[in-house]
């Protein structure tokens, strides 16, 4: 038998004069868990800060248990918080063709074009003659993504969208919102998300004012959440799986500023997945973290050297999604795994409307 060196999950062995590389699978089932469905929460909490907060230690993976609201307690006054300020519209657009109820579901805007999903699909026509409201659709990717011809500008095309489209929640909330703003972040800005930065669902306009008395520096990037963040992991291992990518934005001076701060020892702490996406996939692409406004298509999973982020305010994820292997990977999938269950046996409530788990250095 050769003798075998890990490197960061790919094997070498030894065999004589020769070289055999192995690469170690993750099965996707190693971040599976079980949620009953009464854990899935259906409607926000008001206020929004009122969730529970599990505080997880990232080293220990010691947890206890607070009130979102307190949040500022684990903060340092030299902190620096990262917000990712999309703003979602309202993807989810109703029709009726062939006699057939149909729902478009867009998932990027660009002049005269959209991408978006389409059930049930197998009702369109490639033929360049049938048009489902105004829209045309003009191509189809082998994942089911339908390319449409809009005639519209971007901004004429969101601006339809808001008039006659409806919030995007998930599938798992079955309960009509009571305002469609209970989905939207209240610091959100730019649009083009076609599912809310949940993380950030919990922070009220009184709750940053304290956290800003408090003296953290507080920074924004953007990240227009789409069908990389939600769409669910179908291959058998977590190497296999394609991420779709997202348009991504930080401005040269943000970035800068938080370069600095990094720099100085200060916590960067990321407010949500797709933030952490923002920062370490740009400082990956780059090099370093710098202004960048470009797509970005990285699958953060276990293994994953983090550069910027230090700690990480997020949700409870669904099992087997990215978004529960990228807080793995920062975390450490036992540590998790082992606050989700410590999270059931304490009542939160998971998924986008749930209860909120702050990851951080020396809690």
């Amino acid at each position: 038998m050769g003798r075998k060196l890990s490197v960061r999950g790919v094997f070498v062995k030894r065999q004589q004069d020769c070289y055999a590389l192995t690469i170690m699978r993750t099965p996707i089932s190693d971040f599976d868990y079980i949620l009953p469905s009464e854990f899935i929460a259906q409607t926000p909490l008001t206020p929004r800060d009122a969730s529970k907060l599990l505080v997880m230690d990232r080293e220990s993976g010691a947890v206890s248990h607070h009130i979102f609201r307190d949040i500022v307690d684990f903060l340092r006054h030299d902190d620096v918080l990262v917000f990712n300020q999309s703003k979602v519209f309202n993807a989810r657009l109703t029709f009726f063709f062939l006699s057939k109820e149909i729902e478009i579901f867009v998932l990027r805007i660009r002049d005269n074009e959209m991408d978006a999903l389409v059930r049930p699909l197998k009702k369109i026509i490639f033929d360049g003659i049938w048009t489902i409201g105004c829209f045309t659709p003009i191509a189809k990717t082998t994942d089911g993504i339908v390319t449409f011809h809009t005639g519209m500008t971007a901004a004429e095309m969101f601006a339809y969208c808001d008039e006659h489209g409806s919030a995007p929640t998930p599938p798992y909330v079955t309960r009509p919102l009571a305002d469609a703003s209970q989905y939207q972040t209240v610091y959100a800005k730019d649009a083009g998300s076609v599912a809310a930065p949940t993380a950030g669902l919990h922070f009220t306009p009184e709750l940053l004012e304290r956290i800003r008395a408090k003296g953290v520096q507080m920074e924004c990037v953007t990240l227009h959440v789409g069908i990389g963040t939600f769409r669910p992991m179908q291959s058998a291992t977590i190497e296999e799986h394609v991420m779709h990518s997202e348009w991504v934005s930080i401005d040269d001076a943000t970035a800068q500023r938080i370069v600095e701060a990094k720099k100085s020892g200060r916590r960067i702490i990321a407010v949500g997945t797709t933030t952490v996406r923002v920062l370490e996939g740009v400082t990956l692409r780059r090099g370093q973290l710098e202004g960048y406004t470009e797509e970005v298509d990285m699958f953060i999973t276990p293994g994953f050297s983090f550069r910027i982020v230090d700690g990480l305010i997020t949700n409870f994820h669904l099992p087997k999604s990215t978004l529960l292997v990228l807080v793995s990977a920062f975390a450490g999938r036992e540590h998790v795994l082992a606050a989700y269950k410590e999270a059931k046996r304490q009542n939160y409530r998971f998924f986008s409307f749930g209860d909120a788990m702050f990851v951080v250095p020396d809690a």
